[in-house]
């Protein structure tokens, strides 16, 4: 709990270590990504199935409140709501015979089902605008009072926060354990007597809430939704952030979130090599970080702290 709420504290500060309001878009885009991230890092880190759609799930969040409350006129918390539970229901009806393959038949088949909802984004050019995109988009207010970009950040950082405080409380109850069991054999956690089924749909559906919820926050900030940002580039890079970041670790997947939405920024100024250099980058930390950003972290910690204990009882 103390984590989080120096989480929470971090969060808030974070803006005002910035002036233009550019990287203060920048701070919500990367937090929005680590809300999708967390999730799917319960799904690959802590259950151990992979998925390569999750940009699916984004999109029809982003989508489905678009087009509810800009085109039929819903009320924005009926909008934004039906876009969450939509991401969902359609997590169910997939999760239910895509979950029953396992390994890379698994991935696989997230795969084509978020290429199948990418294509239908670009060629539904009378619903979603097609390749062009959805525009008019209301940003979101409340009782006519409109978000600024700061206070559109406080409100991500609101929403990452319980995202957080949900998954930990997840990762160390009783379902937490039972998705660990799933991770390090699917037959032993039968044999334990833990129905394997309800977990994996369970905790896929829950990060397509995730990235649901993500979705309407994108769409209700940047008043503008198109099709190239839910393609399959995107569900790579969401899977990235989590193994970057660090497996089976929720403030991995933050770090990881942050590390691959911010350090494009950083490598514009390098112009024609910015490409060769991202990948160098992702090529030296996944060889001398196996663990990710976050493993790396603690192990600092547990050596700072060994050598301490040793310093302390030398003396």
């Amino acid at each position: 709990m103390l984590a989080v709420l120096g989480f929470a504290l971090f969060l808030l500060g974070l803006p005002w270590l910035v002036t233009n309001d550019y990287y203060i878009n920048l701070l919500t885009l990367s937090l929005n990504h680590a809300i999708i991230v967390v999730g799917l890092n319960l799904l690959m880190g802590y259950a151990g199935q992979v998925s390569l759609g999750h940009a699916a799930f984004y999109g029809l969040g982003a989508y489905t409140t678009a087009i509810l409350t800009t085109r039929y006129f819903f009320p924005l918390p009926l909008g934004m709501a039906s876009g969450v539970l939509t991401a969902g229901v359609v997590a169910c009806l997939i999760g239910i015979p895509t979950l029953k393959l396992k390994g890379h038949y698994l991935a696989m088949a997230t795969l084509g089902f978020g290429v199948i909802v990418y294509i239908f984004f670009n060629e539904t050019i009378g619903l979603t605008g097609g390749p062009s995109g959805f525009t008019g988009v209301s940003r979101l207010h409340i009782q006519g009072h409109k978000f600024t970009d700061r206070s559109y950040y406080y409100l991500v950082s609101l929403v990452l926060t319980g995202v957080v405080l949900l998954s930990l409380n997840i990762i160390h109850s009783r379902i937490g354990r039972a998705l660990r069991a799933l991770h390090s054999s699917e037959t032993a956690a039968q044999i334990a007597g833990i129905d394997i089924a309800k977990y994996k749909i369970f905790v896929f559906v829950l990060s397509a809430l995730f990235a649901g919820l993500a979705g309407v926050l994108y769409a209700h900030n940047i008043a503008f939704v198109a099709p190239s940002s839910f393609g399959f580039n995107f569900s790579v890079e969401l899977v990235t952030m989590v193994v970057l970041g660090g497996m089976a670790n929720v403030w991995g997947a933050v770090i990881g979130a942050l590390f691959l939405t911010i350090l494009p920024e950083f490598l514009r100024i390098f112009e024609n090599i910015e490409i060769l250099l991202y990948g160098a980058i992702l090529i030296v930390f996944v060889i001398f970080l196996p663990e990710g950003i976050a493993g790396a972290i603690v192990k600092f910690f547990t050596f700072l702290k060994t050598k301490r204990s040793d310093g302390a009882g030398g003396k």
